[in-house]
């Protein structure tokens, strides 16, 4: 393969430096699964539409899987596996445990991404405002209701 086609790519994950060397082609969840073993982020539609890839990029959610590897060059990424903190949830985590907010758990870590980027921004959102920011995170299994019950609770009255 022609050296114009490969990168070498630094970013810093879930608080790590990260270095790998990548086809320029190649979207930033398979960098993060495949060269990085950080299969909580997953694969859905690969379209951006369900949100299932979602990650922070520098606080800010993304969908990996419409992204290259090598425009995340020199960011911050926050993945689902840099939430917690050793053996203890994150509060959104836990919330969602509490509340039962996941079932089969497919879309939980883009959820919680952009559950966690929405109170970094905003802390005491609204009902409606959870609903919108969550809005392109598509749930088969739990009808949003106890999802968005899950980040209030972390939000407070």
């Amino acid at each position: 393969m022609s050296t114009d086609l490969i990168r070498t790519i630094r970013v810093t994950v879930n608080g790590a430096e990260r270095e790998g060397t990548v086809e320029v082609r190649k979207t930033l969840v398979d960098f993060l699964r495949d060269d990085l073993d950080l299969t909580g982020t997953h694969v859905g539609c690969e379209h951006g539409v369900c949100g299932a890839c979602t990650v922070l990029l520098d606080g800010q959610p993304v969908r990996s899987c419409l992204m290259l590897a090598v425009q995340a060059d020199g960011a911050g990424l926050t993945t689902v596996e840099g939430l917690a903190e050793g053996e203890r949830l994150h509060p959104l985590q836990q919330a969602f445990w509490d509340h039962h907010g996941l079932q089969c758990g497919f879309c939980t870590p883009g959820i919680l991404l952009t559950a966690k980027a929405l109170l970094d921004e905003n802390p005491r959102p609204s009902e409606e405002e959870i609903r919108e920011a969550i809005s392109g995170n598509l749930c088969r299994c739990t009808g949003y209701h106890f999802i968005v019950e899950a980040i209030r609770a972390v939000a407070g009255p």
